[in-house]
């Protein structure tokens, strides 16, 4: 709380600092002093948004650690590929957001991408920014997978669930789960195929089903997806408690046409586009690079002015 009041104040002092430069500098006339205001007062809006946007992450489970899911939807191995360059995406926007990644389950393609990937994405903030990108996206581009060099349209889904531990909302009683082990697929050293310690877990009343693979312990992989159950069992006791799914799951929709929530256009043109916010940029491989900052934003404000409506 000292730092949040710090933050607020150090604001504030700026400001008077701001004005007091302000009426110096018009008072003896000085030019270079008056020069310097431009600058300073674009930290200080920059830092003033920054602080106004965090106010919007005021939901109860916004500061927890994010749970990404990629599935591929239709348009075939070219989906499979867009669900890659989602991770990549996803990746690089946490890296540059200072969070840690973590592949908890992933499931190659065939002949190129993936079927599906789960990522922990672990950091302050980060579910209540990465809410943002629950839905479906949508990629056109020229398909490198077609000799013929037409053009593809690709879905794939992205559902963000914040991360649960021990909670006391979620009660998980021990028969109604399946466990079952299997080996592991991915990379992971010499052992990774000789032992069955990838774990899934199914939960019997609800067809709730969870996976990992990172960890060449059984134990370890059993903890994390139970981790992973409790996330989407809290989603599941929170939509039968109200009806505003939106505000922590999204709606669950086809991964297909007219059900996307962005749009990145590689040809006949450049652009992405969020059809919910309006929000679009010519930059694509900024945002193929996680540029996503804009868009998260965007989204925020969206969603508060919605609420509001």
């Amino acid at each position: 709380m000292r730092a949040e009041v710090e933050r607020w104040q150090s604001l504030e002092r700026e400001s008077v600092d701001v004005q007091e430069l302000i009426e110096l500098a018009v008072e003896l006339a000085d030019d270079e002093a008056l020069s310097n205001v431009p600058k300073r007062l674009g930290c200080l809006e920059k830092a003033l948004a920054q602080v106004e946007l965090e106010l919007l992450l005021s939901g109860p489970y916004d500061s927890r650690n994010a749970i990404v899911e990629l599935h591929p939807g239709a348009g075939g191995v070219d989906s499979q590929d867009w669900a890659a360059m989602l991770m990549r995406m996803y990746s690089r926007w946490a890296e540059n957001s200072n969070y840690q990644v973590e592949i908890l389950d992933y499931l190659p393609g065939d002949e190129a991408g993936l079927k599906s990937v789960a990522l922990l994405i672990k950091g302050e903030l980060a579910y209540g920014y990465l809410q943002a990108e629950r839905g479906v996206h949508r990629l056109v581009r020229l398909s490198p997978f077609d000799a013929s060099g037409r053009r593809h349209t690709s879905f794939a889904s992205v559902s963000v669930v914040p991360e649960i531990d021990e909670d006391t909302l979620v009660e998980v009683d021990p028969d109604d789960l399946r466990i079952d082990t299997y080996r592991s697929s991915g990379a992971g050293g010499q052992n990774v195929n000789k032992t069955d310690s990838a774990v899934r877990i199914t939960h019997l009343p609800t067809g709730t089903v969870t996976q990992c693979q990172n960890e060449r312990s059984q134990l370890s992989n059993k903890n994390t997806a139970m981790r992973m159950l409790r996330s989407k069992l809290l989603v599941l006791k929170l939509q039968e408690q109200q009806k505003e799914l939106d505000r922590i799951r999204g709606s669950v929709m086809e991964i297909a046409w007219g059900n996307q929530i962005r749009s990145y256009v590689f040809h006949p043109y450049n652009m992405v586009k969020d059809h919910r916010t309006g929000q679009e940029t010519g930059n694509v491989q900024a945002v193929m690079d996680g540029d996503l900052d804009p868009f998260m934003d965007a989204f925020l404000h969206w969603q508060a002015e919605h609420k509001k409506g």
